[in-house]
């Protein structure tokens, strides 16, 4: 099984490196200093789970480069997503398919724009991960299960197989991909606003009155609007939620929020901005996503210095 792995960064280069440390045949699609620094040094990983040097990488700007794979896990970020999916054509043959990990519930949608709706799966993880400087990725911590729908796919659990020989990695596949990206996405939103906008690691947040009041709010505001779109929360899943954010050591941030600081682009249109939207749409009222969104809108827009 051929691997193309588009976008490096936090999540891709920590998987990829995994299922290539494991025996994969992977390539990477990445950009700029961070694909120079892999085709001139290999790719490090530092995690707590077991660091990884790959003196040696597949690696390339252009999906022409690599060809036609098996399977393509598609982990950029949201806002370079359209241009990604754009670009995929040359690694798609007959029988690929493509996984996604993005965040958000809009990912799906976005690549059957561009490659026919049979190829596409869903997926989520709460791994997490960033690019600590070029050619080194830093595992932040996470649970390490991988959700993907496709359970009847054989490819996906030839992914499995692989999954289950390489460290730091789960793969399940599911039946209800939808309930799972709602789920993650109504996680997500409320912990990258909360980290974010507060500037803190998970840890101080949930122990500190007034930060927890808000970052609570945040996911039962988002609760709300799934509910109100058709995908409810299942039972038990504040208490889900919980074991998710304490499952990271203490000064862990959200990307979002470690590009936030970095002065990257950040995703906050598709997290907070996408419940403010929707919020707004379905007349449920989300005060902490509108705040959050509105807050960091500036920056997102790159008009903030």
């Amino acid at each position: 099984m051929r691997i193309a792995m588009m976008g490096a960064g936090g999540i891709g280069g920590y998987i990829g490196a995994r299922l290539a440390e494991a025996g994969g045949d992977v390539s990477f699609i990445a950009r700029g200093a961070h694909l120079e620094a892999m085709r001139q040094g290999g790719l490090r990983i530092h995690s707590d789970t077991g660091n990884i040097f790959l003196p040696t990488v597949s690696a390339s700007a252009s999906p022409a480069d690599i060809g036609p794979v098996d399977l393509v896990i598609f982990a950029v970020k949201l806002y370079d997503g359209e241009k990604a999916a754009a670009a995929l054509g040359p690694l798609i043959a007959r029988n690929t398919r493509v996984v996604t990990l993005q965040n958000g519930i809009d990912s799906i949608e976005l690549l059957r724009r561009h490659v026919r709706d049979d190829k596409v799966i869903g997926g989520a993880t709460y791994l997490s991960g960033f690019i600590g400087r070029p050619g080194e990725v830093v595992h932040a911590g996470g649970l390490q299960q991988i959700l993907v729908g496709g359970h009847r796919e054989p490819l996906i659990h030839e992914l499995q197989a692989l999954c289950d020989r390489a460290v730091g990695l789960e793969l399940k596949p599911v039946v209800d991909i939808d309930s799972v990206l709602w789920e993650k996405f109504v996680t997500l939103a409320a912990f990258s606003g909360a980290t974010s906008l507060m500037r803190s690691g998970i840890g101080p947040i949930l122990s500190d009155t007034e930060a927890r009041i808000f970052v609570e709010q945040l996911r039962d505001e988002g609760m709300a609007v799934a509910a109100a779109a058709g995908h409810p929360m299942a039972e038990g899943f504040e208490e889900r939620v919980i074991t998710r954010w304490t499952a990271f050591p203490p000064h862990v941030k959200s990307s979002m929020a470690n590009d936030l600081e970095r002065g990257k682009p950040i995703e906050v249109a598709w997290l907070s901005g996408r419940m403010h939207e929707l919020g707004m749409k379905l007349s449920i009222a989300t005060p902490g996503h509108t705040a959050v969104f509105r807050a960091l809108h500036l920056h997102a827009a790159g008009a903030a210095a």
